[in-house]
């Protein structure tokens, strides 16, 4: 068989249904095999885009997600998207195509080999990459197929780059090829027993003790031993903003997310009640720990569990730190616990956090429609909704999330121009999602849009949902609260959304009242239409927080 048709094979040993991707000359033979084998190719608009998308396509699968680009320009523009995917842990597979080896040095079109001056995309692609090769023969490319795919299916998997030669995709290679290629196997490195029992006499020596959940448990999917031994002993869980949605969020045990730009209720409780802290796969970053505040950790015991040993100790100096799968961690943990008798009672102190809170106390009142919109949005979709939020900060505060729906925060390089793209992957991941959204601003919009013609062009149902205020939000705050309110390269006009929807093929909908919010939710087709939805804030309206930029 060909090059081309045994990568076609090894994609389909990878269990991925789509690709995503943008044509060019030297990647065309690959494209060709993914034709003859029925594989389904997303275009994309840009490649960065169909990056984004193999993202988002991971994220609602648990497969790997993969994106196709051309040599040069194609290759360069997958960086940012690979660079998230890199942040985040996502096994995406990035093939690229090369100028053909015979041309290597001589001014090839587009050539990014890196011989006679030429741009290197390997090297350029290599830091935001677990593993990157240019593949110039077919006798290691075997050796190089194996390496990518223990990179992929690692339990702390990571972005993988091939770059393909345009002449090395049409050579020949034996047919058992891929029946000789070894496949890795699933490693967890599991927690000693002795640290297990030291956790347990913790957890019930403990006066107050708080779980700090964090992405980790999702990816370990450890949901339900996760509410098991909050209920056992009636702890409180906070969350990252990462992890939003690991324990419903009406629970009478949740705190809500823990972080700068979160409510505070969960900081609030930490600080003045907790006596220990059993921080669950979270790295306890700049946004979660409040720029590292130490009333948040001082005077307190701490037990740090994380599958990654480079976490461990890493912003955090735990008393107990324990490497292990979360899940099998705390499925270890709940026999050595007594058995629960009955579901025993919240701490009171819970109550008393809650009761100093004022709703939302950042927000004033004009960020009502975005409020309404998510209240609107829990109460429509409890189950089998997918969320893939840019602007992160309402959503945080305003929408109650539970394990069964998929909330993704743009964190990682917190890239904008993510949301949509990733929601478009997503849905082709998880086709029985009930709905799907991408929460943007109109700047991170400006960056993605025509991703929204992607949708149209292969028929995907997503919502595009646009906070329009006609700025650069995060930067216009900042720049108000600590450049003297000197606004420079932040405001802008924007296009006529309603006739852009219109374009495009797709719904509208523009809401600056309440009423309007829930007149879209009637109007509007959320689960099988592609919309583009306003809603529409004023240029001057500042969440009450500060990040301290």
């Amino acid at each position: 068989m060909q090059v081309c048709e045994l990568i076609v094979r090894f994609l389909e040993r990878l269990k991925a249904e789509v690709v995503f991707g943008v044509p060019g000359a030297h990647i065309l033979p690959v494209f060709d095999a993914l034709h003859r084998a029925g594989v389904r190719v997303v275009l994309a608009k840009h490649e960065q885009g169909a990056a984004f998308m193999a993202c988002g396509y991971t994220r609602a699968s648990a497969r790997v997600g993969v994106c196709l680009a051309t040599a040069g320009p194609g290759a360069t523009n997958l960086a940012t998207a690979l660079a998230h995917a890199h942040a985040e842990r996502l096994p995406v597979l990035a093939l690229t195509g090369e100028a053909p080896t015979y041309m290597f040095g001589r001014g090839g079109l587009q050539e990014s080999s890196g011989e006679g001056g030429a741009v290197d995309q390997v090297a350029l692609l290599r830091p935001v990459t677990r593993y990157a090769r240019m593949v110039e023969r077919t006798d290691y490319l075997a050796a190089v197929l194996d390496q990518a795919a223990a990179a992929l299916l690692d339990p702390l998997p990571g972005p993988v780059l091939i770059a393909l030669p345009f002449n090395v995709q049409k050579e020949t290679v034996a047919d058992d090829l891929p029946q000789r290629l070894q496949w890795p196997p699933t490693r967890l490195a599991p927690a000693l027993d002795g640290q297990l029992d030291a956790l347990a006499r913790l957890l019930l020596a403990a006066r107050q003790p708080v779980i700090v959940a964090g992405y980790g448990c999702v990816r370990a999917g450890a949901q339900a031993e996760l509410r098991a031994l909050a209920h056992r002993l009636a702890i409180p869980v906070a969350c990252s903003l990462k992890a939003k949605g690991v324990m419903a969020e009406d629970d009478p045990l949740a705190l809500g997310s823990l972080g700068v730009t979160s409510s505070g209720e969960a900081y609030r409780f930490i600080h003045d009640h907790a006596d220990l802290l059993l921080v669950l796969g979270a790295r306890f970053g700049e946004r979660t720990s409040y720029v590292w505040d130490a009333g948040l950790t001082a005077g307190k015991r701490i037990v740090q569990v994380d599958l990654d040993p480079a976490h461990l100790g890493r912003t955090l100096r735990p008393d107990l730190a324990i490497q292990g799968d979360i899940r099998t961690v705390l499925a270890g943990l709940l026999e050595r616990l007594p058995a629960g008798r009955g579901e025993p009672e919240p701490p009171a102190h819970i109550g008393q956090v809650r009761g100093e809170r004022s709703d939302y106390a950042m927000f004033r009142a004009g960020f009502a429609p975005v409020q309404r919109f998510f209240q609107r949005l829990a109460e429509r979709f409890p189950a089998g909704c997918q969320v893939f939020d840019d602007n992160i900060l309402f959503a945080q505060n305003f929408y109650r999330v539970n394990p069964a729906n998929l909330y993704v925060p743009n964190t990682g390089i917190s890239a904008l121009g993510h949301a949509l793209p990733a929601a478009i992957g997503a849905r082709l991941g998880d086709p029985t999602a009930r709905a799907t959204f991408a929460i943007v601003g109109d700047g991170g919009f400006q960056m993605c849009g025509f991703e929204l013609m992607t949708a149209v062009n292969h028929a995907v149902p997503v919502n595009a949902v646009v906070i329009n205020n006609g700025t650069l939000g995060l930067i216009r705050k900042n720049q108000h609260q600590h450049y003297g309110g000197r606004h420079v390269a932040c405001d802008f006009v924007n296009p006529d959304f309603a006739l852009l929807a219109r374009a495009f093929g797709a719904g509208h909908a523009r809401a600056q009242t309440e009423a309007e919010v829930d007149a879209l939710f009637d109007a509007l087709d959320l689960e099988r239409g592609i919309n583009l939805i306003e809603l529409v804030l004023p240029r001057e309206l500042y969440p009450n927080y500060s990040s301290r930029r």
